[in-house]
């Protein structure tokens, strides 16, 4: 059974089944970066460089809630599309089932303890005293939207999953051009300050999100859970929990590295703040991508995993690697080149010291994209046959050596700030190696080839 938009991996163009999958993902991840990125404009541009650093910190720690609902919707995904390779629609509802039952208690605790302690959270980011109150403002807005964010990844992973990666992206285009519109009527015609920013982005989330629940129950039949399905068996749970789980660890383990990185730089002061607020903005634009290209792969290689189909994942690797490299390197050069002028897209050109510390940064770190272009690949290709637990290591190898880096080379006067930026690709070649090398020494044992 294959409903309209859903898409079959276990056959026809290899190349094409992937970049078929990841287009409307690279599409709709650029938006996601809209609903911050329509925020920071508008603030950078009519409230202020303060307004602007502090909606850039609280940008950093939604990432990491972000990221702990994605790793839970992202491992539960591996298993749907395994399910739905092996054409198997009964045990896909109840796979689903049992994943509803695990995420939705995760949130839920995430909600309770992000509301209650969102004071001790801001002080824990090192944010400048200056700015906490306008911190605390925008945040504990935001913080009533989480439960939208967890139900629009939910059912976007899943209908990813069925490689139907379009409708995530129409519901996510309609949210994002709704929250611009309401980012101008809030901030800019009603001056509700960084309040009305946050308002804008939870009543975007919400459109998105209960819209793309209905289209699920409506449109994709083989989804419609009933009450049977939620009779699931000790071992379906235990395995669900585990796929989410570890994975929700990678994700939170990689954005926690962020976040402990975000307190670095919040110790160099406000414009340094401001500059890694604007520049990390060009940073997820720029290597989305890679990211979501990473996620069709997986996807592409849960289904041929699911249906046995071991010579088609090696060509999908060998394929998956080449788009990667060739896209990497001439990502990294544009934005060497061009790199001030994509500064001021957020930060007004007499602002001569905010840019030239985001250029920095991006030529520093931009110039190594090809590093997290091959560990996104290998993220999702090792979640997708069945080592989630190879996630964890590839990030805490990566993010770990980041973290140490930063703050070791940092506290050296001679370096200072030039510490973070270098620390960030060093860690990407370390994962990367250690990816390659699992790979080599254990090709047999994973299946593939």
């Amino acid at each position: 059974m294959q409903t309209s938009r859903t898409q079959d991996l276990t056959s026809g163009s290899i190349t094409q089944s992937m970049l078929n999958l990841a287009y409307p993902l690279i599409l709709g991840n650029l938006l996601q970066q809209g609903y911050n990125i329509a925020d920071t404009f508008i603030i950078g541009k009519t409230l202020g460089a303060k307004a602007l650093a502090a909606v850039g910190s609280s940008y950093t720690l939604m990432v990491f809630i972000t990221s702990i609902f994605i790793g839970l919707c992202m491992g539960c995904s591996a298993l749907f599309s395994m399910r739905y390779g092996a054409k198997d629609y009964e045990s896909l509802r109840r796979t689903q089932a049992a994943s509803l039952l695990i995420t939705g208690s995760s949130t839920l605790i995430i909600f309770a303890f992000s509301c209650y302690y969102i004071q001790d959270i801001i002080t824990l980011m090192q944010t400048p005293q200056e700015l906490q109150d306008m911190t605390y403002d925008y945040l504990k807005i935001i913080f009533m939207g989480i439960w939208f964010v967890y139900l629009y990844n939910y059912y976007a992973y899943l209908l990813r999953a069925l490689g139907n990666s379009l409708t995530p992206l129409i519901y996510l285009a309609i949210s994002v051009v709704l929250n611009i519109m309401l980012d101008i009527w809030f901030i800019v015609k009603l001056h509700y300050g960084i309040e009305g920013a946050a308002a804008a982005t939870i009543i975007s989330q919400a459109v998105s999100a209960i819209g793309l629940c209905f289209y699920c129950w409506k449109k994709v039949p083989e989804t419609r859970l009933s009450r049977k399905d939620f009779k699931v068996s000790r071992q379906l749970m235990k395995q669900v929990f585990s796929y989410a789980s570890l994975t929700c660890v990678q994700q939170s383990v990689m954005n926690f590295g962020i976040l402990m990185v975000q307190g670095l730089v919040n110790s160099f002061g406000t414009a340094v703040m401001a500059a890694f607020t604007a520049a990390v903005k060009i940073d997820s634009f720029a290597y989305m991508p890679v990211q979501d290209f990473g996620n069709a792969f997986s996807t592409f290689t849960a289904q041929n995993y699911g249906a046995g189909k071991n010579a088609r994942i090696l060509k999908g690797i060998k394929s998956a690697f080449g788009i990667t490299t060739l896209f990497c390197l001439l990502l990294s050069l544009a934005i060497f080149l061009f790199a001030p002028q994509l500064m001021q897209i957020f930060i007004s050109p007499e602002e001569t010291e905010i840019i030239r510390i985001g250029t920095e940064y991006l030529r520093i770190e931009g110039s190594f994209y090809l590093g997290i272009g091959y560990l996104f690949l290998w993220y999702g290709f090792y979640r997708a046959v069945c080592k989630p637990e190879m996630s964890i290591i590839l990030t805490i190898l990566s993010l770990g050596t980041r973290v140490v880096l930063a703050y070791t080379l940092a506290a050296i006067p001679s370096i200072g700030v030039h510490g973070i930026w270098w620390s960030i690709p060093i860690g990407w070649a370390l994962a990367d190696i250690y990816g390659w090398i699992y790979y080599w020494r254990k090709n047999k044992e994973i299946g593939s080839t």
